[in-house]
């Protein structure tokens, strides 16, 4: 086939949108599929473009195969709402343009969040006369409502309008999660038209281990017991709750644990300014590291945070930090209600905690310190049950298998 794949986000991002996208059309190029994304320069979460690049109207680059063609975009840090929409109508524009201009395709495919790069995706399609897979990842704009990043009631119906309007338009809808399937339905969407595939993880990288030993001398961890969390520190994270855990660890003289917080996002400086001002040693910020330094912190790890604020929505998610978790090993404390836990339980790959408990929280830290027996157990049993059946290898011939089967429906089904 030839796909045209329309994303805000793409390597060498390391964002979990940037890392699906990135990970299942190098694997279609491998299978011999012809693949062009459409994105922007790379610039998250700060809003600053990588070194290297230029924040230009059209450049091209090739990826493992892939053919990149990146467009202009209005760059604001991951933060705030009026320059973030400025940002993300942008991309929309001028994805849209570019999309016009490709070899014509077989399929669009866009994806979210946020779901106006799910328009630029609709405008090409129905101006080409094309089908059009819209893949949900997150349901936008109610994530950002659940998180406090946006209070205007009107502004937030009529993105709620534009979002059954672009769910009602997409030929067949791809989400991550049974989830978020649940979710659609309950919008009216017909769950015929809707398929699940997960995120993933790329096994190549994560069973060839890291530099645990140079991670932990970098960050003078010392042979204590280290909890890491990988990934986009937002609004939605919740991460507080390892700075209250960490007021309770001061309180009482112990120092024999260590938060790593791995990763940048719109609180990150908030939150390292606190743990700073209040003295708070056992919180360790690193910023933003490169995708490919990720089996290193983990293998620094003990055990690794998968945590969300307590909202009804991120019931359905599945954060892919469980899976790289699960990949290296590693025992899971997870703060995520709903399907996460589930999948967690069910494969006896950590221990589930309530989302913003620090006294849970503390209380799996110490079971794990004190039973080396159990977690080695647990990242045994997440590698097997989890590491191992949600490989990207799998998913994206699932996904290209999808893709084949709805063509020969007719792009309908």
């Amino acid at each position: 086939m030839r796909i045209v794949f329309i994303s805000h986000y793409f390597h060498p991002e390391g964002n979990a949108p940037a890392t699906r996208v990135s990970e299942m059309t190098r694997r279609w190029v491998a299978a011999g599929h012809d693949v062009t994304v459409i994105t922007g320069v790379p610039n998250v979460p700060d809003g600053v473009v990588y070194d290297g690049y230029r924040n230009r109207l059209f450049q091209r680059e090739q990826y493992e195969g892939v053919e990149v063609l990146r467009v202009w975009t209005y760059l604001a840090p991951n933060k705030g709402t009026l320059l973030r929409i400025a940002n993300f109508v942008s991309f929309m524009l001028t994805a849209t343009l570019a999309g016009l201009t490709t070899r014509r395709p077989d399929v669009v495919i866009a994806t979210s969040p946020q779901f106006f790069c799910g328009w630029a995706g609709l405008f090409v399609a129905k101006l080409r006369r094309l089908p059009f897979v819209l893949e949900i990842r997150d349901l936008w704009p109610e994530s950002i409502e659940a998180v406090g990043a946006m209070r205007q009631p009107l502004l937030m119906r009529f993105l709620e309008w534009l979002e059954q309007r672009l769910y009602a338009a997409a030929d067949h809808i791809v989400t991550v999660g049974e989830g978020y399937r649940e979710k659609l339905a309950e919008r009216g969407v017909d769950r015929a038209r809707v398929d699940v595939i997960p995120n993933g993880v790329d096994l190549a990288l994560f069973l060839a281990g890291g530099d645990g030993p140079g991670v932990r001398e970098r960050h003078a961890l010392g042979d204590r017991f280290v909890l890491a969390y990988l990934g986009t520190i937002g609004m939605g994270c919740g991460l507080d709750v390892a700075l209250r855990a960490a007021r309770q660890l001061r309180d009482a003289g112990r120092d024999d644990v260590r938060f790593l917080l791995v990763g940048d996002g719109a609180v990150r400086e908030e939150l390292e300014a606190q743990a700073r001002s209040e003295g708070l040693d056992a919180i360790v910020f690193t910023g933003r590291r490169p995708k490919t330094e990720m089996p290193d912190h983990l293998a620094a790890a003990d055990a690794c945070l998968v945590h969300l604020t307590r909202t009804p929505l991120f019931t359905t998610v599945l954060p892919s930090k469980i899976f790289e978790a699960a990949a290296m090993r590693k025992p899971i404390v997870l703060g995520v209600e709903g399907f996460a836990a589930t999948l967690v339980s069910e494969a006896e790959a950590g221990l589930c905690i309530e989302p913003e408990n620090e006294d849970e929280l503390l209380a799996a830290v110490d079971r794990l310190a004190g039973d080396p027996a159990l977690a080695r157990r647990l990242g045994d049993s997440g590698y097997e049950e989890i590491g191992t059946r949600y490989t990207y290898e799998k998913l994206a011939a699932e996904y290209a298998s999808l893709l084949e089967s709805l063509r020969e429906a007719g792009w309908k089904r």
